[in-house]
């Protein structure tokens, strides 16, 4: 009767944990790994990336165009077609409170009037001063609050002439589940 009373007492201390977890983005390279804040205040474009990370949609791409002190980018090819690569596009959800700052992660997108986003193409801000002149032009949906030296690494390797890497970065994009204590243990305020 003790060893059952003490399993249950151990089953409710332990096993009926409320503690919220929170969607985080995981994208692996060979360079290291990236951990991604997603905001709620983008729901559409937070939602397409889950979505999109779970099918192993970016498992075959990689990091397509990188530019020190500007951003690292990937997702989909950058061709001369564009986007046409792009399984759809997303409505912008520019939010005033949400910038390009260092770390930003932001969805890329063509020069279309309606300023619709690749679904698939994403960036993240590698320039320390942030890139205040794409603010509300692109919209941003999360922010790397791990592994921005990673993405130092990145922008730094050789490119050729339309700023693609000469070696392949490949991509791994996951959805992983971390508590808040988890996500502040990287410096990172959870904004709730």
């Amino acid at each position: 009767m003790k060893a059952t009373c003490f399993i249950f007492f151990i089953l409710l201390t332990f096993g009926c944990s409320t503690e919220k977890l929170y969607d985080v983005g995981q994208i692996k390279t060979d360079k290291g790994e990236l951990l991604i804040w997603l905001n709620d205040e983008t729901p559409n474009h937070k939602a397409n990336f889950i979505k999109l990370a779970n099918a192993g949609y970016w498992d075959t791409l990689s990091f397509n165009r990188v530019i020190k002190d500007f951003v690292a980018q990937g997702g989909c090819p950058d061709t001369p077609a564009g986007f046409a690569d792009s399984p759809y596009l997303l409505k912008p959800e520019f939010n005033d409170s949400i910038k390009h700052v260092y770390g930003a992660f932001a969805a890329g997108r063509d020069d279309n009037p309606e300023m619709l986003s690749a679904g698939c193409q994403f960036y993240v801000v590698q320039n320390k001063n942030g890139l205040a002149r794409l603010d509300n032009k692109y919209t941003v949906y999360g922010h790397v609050f791990k592994g921005m030296d990673v993405i130092d690494a990145i922008v730094s390797v050789p490119t050729d002439s339309i700023d693609e890497p000469l070696s392949k970065i490949m991509l791994d994009v996951n959805i992983i589940k971390m508590t808040k204590k988890d996500i502040e243990s990287n410096r990172f305020k959870v904004p709730h």
